[in-house]
């Protein structure tokens, strides 16, 4: 990892604006992604899919936070919801002191939300325990296959952990955003995309939304490797259109994506031709929840999209076929 510079331990890795939802309503989001020490199962084996811990640095001590708090606040506008990362567990002590976290919440005094992350082991009673009313918390589960979950995304916790914790906010009435992971590793996509609308099912349970995150190939990673290789492509758009399409019928909580990558060979992608159309169908329905707006795209890359997942099934692989194919198919 490299050398981080006092300066970027006083510094939000990042800090943009975008737009989000409270109560169904349309609202402006201040984002900013704090430096910490970085996520306690990084640094001992790591999701698969994950690089977000390039950016974390054990060296951060409590003054570098309040520094990047105090940078932070001056470019809050007054966005009603507010989204703090951390690259990890905003609820690890070892990561965002509990004198500190406290501070860092009341630092944004006229939002109506403040969204951060957890692990599940860090959603306690404790932790909970006068924690700011207009927190939200967002828990990567990724899947509700505790097989794919162990040893897919080798995440480290189980679907009856994450289950426990979400119980736990739902009883405090602290709203609960759940990540799902559209095509771990070493899935077919016709297997990734069942996966998803099953687990959107059991995460609605406990959910006020849902945000499917197709896989973005970070570098460094087991699914970097297998990306180089030839031994995973990110998923189709087709794909996450129809992960959209059927998980709207199996759950009541709002169901949302905003990819990282889309449109790039290391994202969520189809073809140059259609790509910009369908995210930005994706956008729309994330707001809107319409399944009109879903319906009625065509392009030619669909019918590879199917034969790239009869083709996977009748050879029993989720390697990328279209890299080891000597002919490349052409579809009008």
């Amino acid at each position: 990892m490299a050398r981080t510079s006092t300066e970027d331990l006083k510094s939000p890795v990042s800090i943009w604006r975008e737009q989000d939802v409270i109560d169904g309503r349309k609202v402006d989001a201040f984002v900013a992604i704090l430096r910490t020490r970085g996520c306690w199962w990084s640094w001992q084996k790591g999701c698969t899919m994950c690089g977000y811990n390039a950016a974390s640095s054990r060296a951060v001590t409590p003054e570098h936070l309040r520094a990047q708090l105090q940078k932070a606040v001056q470019r809050y506008q007054g966005e009603p919801m507010v989204k703090l990362y951390t690259s990890g567990s905003f609820l690890d002590p070892e990561e965002v002191p509990l004198a500190l976290r406290a501070e860092i919440l009341s630092s944004f005094g006229t939002a109506e939300r403040v969204l951060f992350e957890s692990r599940p082991e860090f959603i306690t009673s404790t932790n909970l325990d006068g924690i700011d009313p207009r927190s939200a918390v967002a828990i990567g589960l990724e899947t509700a296959n505790g097989e794919y979950l162990r040893r897919c995304v080798r995440k480290g916790f189980t679907v009856s952990d994450y289950a426990k914790a979400a119980e736990m906010l739902l009883e405090r009435k602290i709203p609960l955003r759940t990540y799902l992971l559209l095509k771990p590793p070493y899935l077919s996509e016709r297997a990734a995309v069942e996966d998803a609308i099953a687990s959107i099912g059991f995460a609605g349970r406990f959910s006020e939304s849902v945000s499917i995150n197709p896989v973005n190939v970070q570098r460094d990673t087991v699914v970097d490797a297998l990306w180089r290789r030839g031994n995973y492509r990110p998923p189709w758009l087709w794909s996450l259109v129809e992960v959209l399409r059927q998980g709207k019928t199996v759950t009541s909580a709002r169901i949302m994506s905003s990819p990282s990558g889309g449109g790039t060979p290391r994202g969520v992608h189809n073809c140059d031709r259609c790509d910009r159309k369908i995210l930005d169908a994706v956008l729309r329905f994330s707001f809107d929840q319409d399944l009109d707006g879903l319906e009625g795209m065509e392009c030619g890359c669909r019918q590879e999209w199917t034969a790239v997942m009869d083709l996977q099934d009748a050879m029993g692989t989720a390697v990328d076929v279209a890299r080891y194919l000597s002919d490349e198919l052409e579809f009008e």
